[in-house]
């Protein structure tokens, strides 16, 4: 019978997500069969799973971890944000509604069903589910219907681990806090606390972590140092790519679009030391460099406005004229086209806006997502490029007639004509190491002999290694619940 036990955080960002990476490598090293699971995560940054179908990227990581394939099961609700109200409900995988924030609340209970299911899915072939919070028990607001966090432990009936956050500072309250706004039954779940992302000298904490089990009664865990090499692993958030510009190196500028989503492209290039990743934020122009990367993005059309109100089109035009090579991926590849159209209102008013014009395309928005798995060849290599798409519309125009890329002999993506503007639908291209130095090389760069796959698993050894050595997993094995 398989057994499971639920991370949960005492605020947004405590560092769930890297915890249960952590803890799925360290019990997948004892030989039990380990699933990572989320009941409902917000993330533009998807992941295409092997059966087909769309979950948060973390989870895709957690699963890494696990040494499996990453399946729908492991995160049965995304939603994936397009305006600052309202959401795309992802369930199961696949598309299902678009709602607003106050309608999804009221919507979100029928949800249950389709989480518990996956989770009993889950169950019937593993030993061990770790499954990771969302945001925080304490929003006590949103407890009535919830499934992300206590309302979905006391539907599996599971127990719970609160992690706080010490580097933000207020752990103490933070924890003590949680535990006084909860209502006991919920609080009762909870059995032990863990402090995650401590810097210095941790014997400088043993009197706080003494009071917070006072006051609260649940087991202390353990303190986790800060991990220096998080930034390794694949980023959820754009933010915690780690890019900094360097004289000496070949240069990329990300203008960090508002609903940017799947930048996974972006990791294994800021992992390379010999290039320099920038992530320019809106208000700021595009520096002078060698390559600008347009990644992808929820809502095109909306994005493709901005980027013209930061200015960023004045600059990628000068960077064009000064011989400078760009990259389209999936949103970004749509932005580079002459004509972006969406007929049916997908992301809006029905409407057809001019794109960038740099390369001689076309493309129109289409109900119909497009997720697979991809397996192409770059034309001038010949090497292997692994990837994944996951996009509306499709993109046609003479600039598409030969592409850059091949599948099944077909041609894939677009190039201009001199080769220095190209786009595609393809997303983590970057991660096969021959294509990505290929790539690089025809521009220009000198590419370090980065492994970048054998980077991610030594780090996702280095986490649960890190885990081991500062919580009491024994403890945490003793707490886990049998699954019903």
């Amino acid at each position: 019978m398989a057994r499971a036990i639920m991370i949960q955080g005492a605020g947004s960002n405590v560092g769930k997500s890297l915890l249960v990476a952590g803890l799925c490598r360290h019990f997948a090293r004892t030989g039990m069969r380990v699933r990572p699971f989320k009941p409902q995560n917000m993330s533009n940054n998807a992941a295409v799973t092997v059966d087909g179908g769309e979950i948060g990227r973390a989870q895709a990581l957690q699963a890494m971890a696990c040494r499996v394939d990453a399946v729908t099961d492991m995160n049965p609700v995304l939603l994936k944000p397009e305006t600052e109200t309202g959401s795309q409900v992802v369930v199961h995988g696949r598309r299902l509604t678009t709602l607003r924030a106050r309608d999804y609340a009221r919507f979100k209970p029928q949800l249950l069903s389709a989480c518990l299911e996956s989770f009993f899915r889950l169950g019937r072939d593993c030993d061990l589910i770790v499954v990771e919070g969302a945001g925080s028990p304490a929003e006590i607001n949103l407890r009535a219907g919830d499934i992300a966090n206590m309302g979905f432990a006391e539907a599996a009936d599971l127990p719970v681990i609160l992690a706080g956050d010490i580097d933000r500072g207020g752990v103490i309250a933070q924890l003590v806090g949680t535990h006084a706004v909860l209502d006991a039954r919920d609080a009762a779940r909870i059995k032990g606390f863990l402090v995650n992302k401590f810097r210095g000298d941790i014997t400088l904490f043993a009197d706080g972590e003494a009071e917070i089990a006072r006051r609260t009664g649940w087991a202390p865990l353990g303190t986790v140092p800060w991990f220096d090499d998080a930034w390794r692993l694949p980023a959820e958030d754009v933010l915690d790519i780690r890019g900094a510009p360097r004289a000496d190196a070949f240069r990329i500028a990300v203008p960090r679009l508002g609903r940017i989503a799947n930048f996974d492209d972006l990791d294994p290039l800021s992992a390379d030391p010999a290039l320099s990743v920038e992530i320019v934020p809106p208000g700021r122009p595009l520096p002078v460099c060698d390559l600008i990367l347009i990644p992808g993005s929820k809502a095109t059309i909306a994005d493709l406005a901005a980027f013209r109100a930061n200015g960023w089109d004045i600059d990628l035009a000068a960077h064009h004229r000064r011989g400078g090579h760009v990259l389209g991926i999936c949103g970004g590849y749509q932005m580079l086209g002459r004509t972006l159209s969406d007929p049916e209102g997908l992301e809006g008013p029905p409407e057809t806006v001019p794109g960038l014009g740099l390369l001689a395309v076309d493309t129109v928005l289409q109900p119909r997502k497009d997720l697979a798995r991809v397996t192409a060849t770059d034309v001038e290599s010949g090497a292997a490029v692994h990837g994944y798409e996951i996009h509306l519309g499709h993109s046609t125009g003479p600039d598409t007639d030969q592409g850059w890329l091949r599948r099944d002999g077909a041609p894939m993506g677009a190039a201009s004509a001199d080769g220095r503007v190209r786009g595609c639908y393809l997303h983590g291209l970057f991660a096969g190491d021959a294509f990505r130095a290929a790539y690089l090389a025809r521009l220009g760069a000198a590419p370090s002999d980065l492994d970048y796959s054998a980077g991610v698993e030594a780090t996702l050894e280095a986490l649960a290694d890190h885990l081991a050595a500062t919580l009491d997993t024994t403890a945490i094995g003793g707490m886990m619940a049998d699954i019903g």
